[in-house]
Formats: structure tokens, C-alpha cells, sequence
């Protein structure tokens, strides 16, 4: 029997594809310490099988996919109690993060502070016109701790994520789609089935392949150039000498799908 974890769960769909799905609605999913060490725990489970091929982040909350931490948590926290939540929060966001295979967003509603960030630690965020993001965090105090000083400028440049995070404001779907805030915007309702369908697009290519090219699109994205194609040599061999290169090239000249192997 699966784990359970509080907050989220895990929903399995065909072949590799995994959806993490926030689940407390209760609360516009707002990221308490429990709640953090469930993404935490989850991914690391996701990380940890290698069957799994894309993962789908998205929300059962209706009005929201994550509006940030968990502000009534944290009102009540003493500084040691919020060094603690620190921990458990930078290993939720590290966890979306650093998951081997492709991560896809589908955001709807508010995706605010954390949850915004949330959106940002994954590889493609699908958004409907519902969307509404902003990291508020300089409004009340704080300044954004879940990568999103770092991984909004390397999305947009440094110049608008200035303006975004200096200013704390809210951006509407077609201003953040305009921005780069998010790669697709889809009708009203949307977001979920427009992720799935592109995740199952990404499942079914070459296993190996798809985590060799994100490793080697993250691992050079702060390296010069030089360094970047050395990085994409070594995974390009990693996957060229590997089963599903052979599969893939035997499919290709047989006229049928590949059986990829995976491995």
C-alpha cells in the first residue's frame, strides 16, 4: 500500500506518468510545516523510482493551486519554531526541484509566494485564464525563500523579476504569459487536462533520453558555454550507448512504436 501524506497525494496515470497533487482545499492548499514534509517525502519517493517518467503538480484546491505559506502557522511561531519550518520548506522546494525527470505545473487560480515558487521549481508551467501569480513577500515582512529570487531571474531576466518582487504585486494569465511567467495559457479549466496531455506527450519518449537532456539543460544552465557543451557531451554518451538508443533507432527503421527499456 502507498504512503500517505498529509496535504498532498500521489495519483498514478498509464506509463511513468505520476501526479503530485496538492490537497488541502481547506486552505488554498497554504503550505503548513506538515504540509512541506509531505512535498518533501513525496518527492523523494518520486525521485527514488526509476519507472517514473514525468510528474504533474497541480491542485484539487478550486480556487487556488498554492497561495504560499501558511501565514496563521506562522503567526503563532516562535523564531526557533520558524528556523525549524525553514528546514522543512527548503526541502520541499528542493524536492520539486531536483526531481530527475521532467516536471510540468498546472496552475489555475492564485499561486502566490511559495506557491508561485512551487510553480517555478518545475520545468513547464501550463496556466488557464484563471491564473493569478505574484510573490508578496516583501508586503509582510519576509523576502521569497523558495527559490524564487533565484529562479525568476533566470525565467524572466533580472530586470522583471525586480519589478515583480520589489513591487510584490499580482499578475493576471495574460500578463504572465506575455512575461514568460508561464510557457502555456489554456481556456478556463483547463490547466489540469492540458498538463497531462503534455505530460503523457513527454512520457512517451525515450526514458533515459528525457533525464539526460534535463540533466544536462539544469547542470549547464549557469556554466559558460564551453563548460555547457562539455556537460552536454557526457550526457549525450550516457544516453547514446544506452538500450533505448538502440530501441529507438530499431523502431524508427521498423516503422513501429518503441518499447523503450528505461534503463
Amino acid at each position: 500500500m502507498p504512503p500517505a501524506y498529509a496535504g498532498v497525494r500521489l495519483e498514478r496515470h498509464g506509463t511513468g506518468l505520476v501526479e503530485l497533487v496538492l490537497d488541502r482545499a481547506e486552505a488554498m492548499n497554504a503550505v503548513s510545516k506538515t504540509m512541506a514534509g509531505s512535498i518533501a517525502a513525496a518527492t523523494a519517493e518520486l525521485a527514488a523510482d526509476s519507472g517514473v517518467r514525468v510528474v504533474v503538480l497541480s491542485s484539487a484546491a478550486d480556487r487556488a493551486f498554492c497561495v504560499g505559506a501558511d501565514l496563521k502557522e506562522r503567526n503563532r511561531a516562535s523564531d526557533e519554531e520558524l528556523f525549524a519550518q525553514r528546514r522543512v520548506s527548503r526541502a520541499a522546494y528542493r524536492g520539486v526541484l531536483d526531481l530527475p525527470v521532467p516536471v510540468v505545473a498546472a496552475v489555475h487560480g492564485f499561486a502566490l509566494g511559495g506557491g508561485f515558487e512551487l510553480a517555478l521549481s518545475c520545468d513547464v508551467i501550463v496556466a488557464d485564464e484563471t491564473a493569478v501569480l505574484g510573490l508578496p513577500e516583501v508586503s509582510v515582512g519576509v523576502i521569497p525563500g523558495g527559490g524564487g529570487t533565484q529562479l525568476l531571474a533566470r525565467r524572466v531576466g533580472w530586470s522583471r523579476a525586480a519589478d515583480l518582487i520589489f513591487t510584490a504585486r499580482r499578475v493576471d494569465a495574460t500578463e504572465s504569459y506575455r512575461l514568460g511567467l508561464v510557457d502555456r495559457l489554456v481556456p478556463a479549466g483547463d490547466a489540469r487536462p492540458a498538463a497531462l496531455e503534455l505530460a503523457g506527450v513527454i512520457a512517451a519518449n525515450s526514458p533515459v533520453g528525457v533525464r539526460n537532456a534535463k540533466r544536462a539543460l539544469r547542470l549547464g544552465l549557469d556554466a559558460d558555454l564551453a563548460t555547457g557543451l562539455e556537460v552536454e557531451d557526457a550526457c549525450w554518451r550516457a544516453t547514446a550507448f544506452s538500450r533505448d538508443r538502440r530501441e529507438g533507432v530499431a523502431a524508427f527503421n521498423d516503422k513501429r512504436r518503441p518499447d523503450w527499456p528505461g534503463e
